[in-house]
């Protein structure tokens, strides 16, 4: 795929506070009709990043994973585009993604675990790639399954943001922070 919008830009974002920040500034860049595509582990931070695009669009919240109804339509307070916020963990395929009726021209779309979903779906996308430490929360190494605070705890994250396709290939970065 061709139109890299940064080539790629990595950015490491030390707490929770700094992911939301992080997707507040990546929202000052959306418009109606683009895609971000959030990957990386359980724990990683995407509806963190998820809640700060929502409030830098300003749509109605709260901003919640959608694991259980798959897709949410957050819309906005201020007449911008609404936010679809996708859960695709349990989606097996591109189709099944497209089977869920999203109106990507008029939203902006964000697709938590939707890395390799995009065949036929959309030309031009931004993948956001999170990666935390792994085992880092478990230093006591007793073996156990992390808790949900765990995977929550202020660790370093490292961001990886990739544009692909025509809408980004044109697109100047922002200024970095």
């Amino acid at each position: 795929m061709t139109g890299y919008l940064w080539p790629p830009a990595t950015r490491v974002v030390p707490t929770a506070a700094e992911m939301h920040t992080f997707g507040v500034e990546l929202s000052a860049i959306l418009h109606a009709g683009d895609l971000v595509v959030l990957s990386g582990p359980l724990g990683a931070g995407k509806t963190t990043m998820t809640r700060g695009i929502g409030d830098g669009l300003q749509v109605r919240g709260p901003v919640t994973s959608p694991t259980f109804v798959l897709a949410r339509t957050h819309p906005s307070v201020v007449g911008g585009p609404p936010l679809v916020h996708v859960d695709a963990y349990r989606l097996g395929s591109a189709l099944e993604l497209d089977d869920l009726d999203i109106d990507f021209a008029r939203s902006v779309v964000v697709v938590e675990w939707g890395s390799g979903m995009l065949d036929g779906v959309a030309d031009s996308w931004l993948e956001v790639e999170i990666a935390r430490p792994t085992g880092a929360a478990e230093a006591d190494g007793d073996g156990d399954d992390v808790e949900d605070a765990e995977l929550d705890a202020d660790e370093p994250r490292t961001v990886t943001v990739t544009g692909y396709g025509p809408r980004w290939a044109a697109a100047a970065a922002p200024e970095p922070v």
